[in-house]
């Protein structure tokens, strides 16, 4: 019955989270549809003839007929930027006498990408039990390095989004003024916005004072294990040996990502004239797409990717064309396949597979 009961719960969230992404995908359609179909009225109502009237034919003619040789450097650039990253996780398993195989590695992120398409954020959680259960590692200390993983990731988003603003600032904000008064400063100018966040701070800090009073609590033991994990993958930093290349691959991932991106723009014709400094902005943007939860991104992708190419007067119809074109090439041949034929060759591969350390902990007993 427990079994059942696991196997239900996870059908529930995987059907409830798809339903989300699906649901934002369809609502951001209908919203593209609808501005994609009064301007083809009214380019049709000034004598210009219209091929697609209906934006589905569009996004798939559009696909059908874009730059098949930039979107496969875009899935070769995904894929560089993952070895980056298992070479990276390498690196921090090794201060816990850990060295996994490198083809291991790789094969248990694609696995973990392939997990996110059906849940989000269960990649992750797939990701360790994959590489524990072949390389024989306690599976929360894989999630360790996976947590420190993501806070490097996030640090390099912020770094990110820091030089978009340094060049692409007035791009930005020109265009949020034109639409209307600044969302920024109207949260900014809102009392209520200092009064929460004065009590979520307030909060915090009675809860700091008085841990042992609620050390027993299920609720704070949760919490605090959670910030204990956090802070204890932080320190494992501080123990690689070769922070240079860790900080190397970090930039080799994060900027394939931005080249994904850019380099895209020339697969579909209506994108080809954005420049690098586009290319940043609209990489941004996705990124912000990708971190709201939805299955692989879904709908929320699209909606952030329209947004940022509406900054450079790309019309919406274009945008959503371009957004399906690059969220497909990198879902379909990037994630699904790879993850499958990882799925299949893992347990091939390591079949009759002793890691290094069960045999020194073998020849030490």
């Amino acid at each position: 019955m427990p079994a059942f009961k696991n196997i239900a719960k996870n059908f529930i969230q995987f059907v409830l989270f798809l339903g989300v992404g699906v649901g934002i995908l369809y609502f951001v359609f209908r919203k593209q549809q609808a501005a994609y179909q009064a301007q083809c009225a009214l380019d049709t109502a000034n004598g210009i003839e219209v091929e697609h009237t209906d934006l589905l034919d569009k996004v798939i003619y559009d696909f059908s007929n874009a730059n098949f040789y930039w979107i496969g450097l875009v899935v070769l650039l995904f894929v560089i930027s993952n070895f980056s990253r298992a070479a990276r996780w390498k690196m921090l398993l090794k201060p816990m006498g850990y060295r996994p195989r490198y083809i291991n590695l790789l094969f248990s992120i694609f696995i973990g990408y392939i997990a996110n398409l059906g849940l989000p954020r269960l990649g992750e959680l797939i990701r360790a039990t994959s590489l524990a259960k072949v390389e024989k590692v306690p599976v929360e200390k894989v999630v360790g390095t996976i947590v420190v993983d993501r806070i490097v990731d996030m640090i390099s988003f912020v770094l990110v989004f820091a030089i978009a603003m340094i060049f692409e600032s007035d791009t930005l904000f020109n265009y949020l003024a034109e639409k209307g008064s600044l969302p920024g400063k109207a949260l900014l100018g809102n009392p209520i916005f200092w009064l929460v966040g004065a009590s979520v701070l307030g909060l915090v800090v009675y809860l700091f004072k008085n841990r042992q009073k609620f050390s027993h609590n299920i609720i704070y033991k949760k919490v605090s294990n959670i910030v204990k994990g956090l802070v204890e993958g932080v320190k494992t930093i501080s123990q690689l040996d070769n922070i240079p290349g860790f900080l190397f691959h970090s930039l080799v991932i994060w900027v394939m990502y931005y080249l994904m991106t850019y380099l895209c723009f020339n697969a579909f014709e209506p994108t080809s004239h954005l420049g690098p400094q586009a290319g940043l902005l609209v990489f941004v943007f996705a990124s912000l797409g990708m971190i709201i939860p939805s299955p692989g991104g879904m709908g929320t992708y699209h909606a952030m990717v329209v947004a940022g190419l509406s900054l450079y007067g790309i019309g919406e119809g274009d945008s959503f064309s371009f957004a399906n074109i690059i969220f497909f090439a990198i879902q379909l041949f990037g994630i699904a396949i790879l993850g499958l034929l990882s799925w299949i060759l893992m347990p091939i591969y390591n079949r009759n597979y002793v890691p290094k350390h069960q045999t020194e902990l073998s020849k030490n007993n």
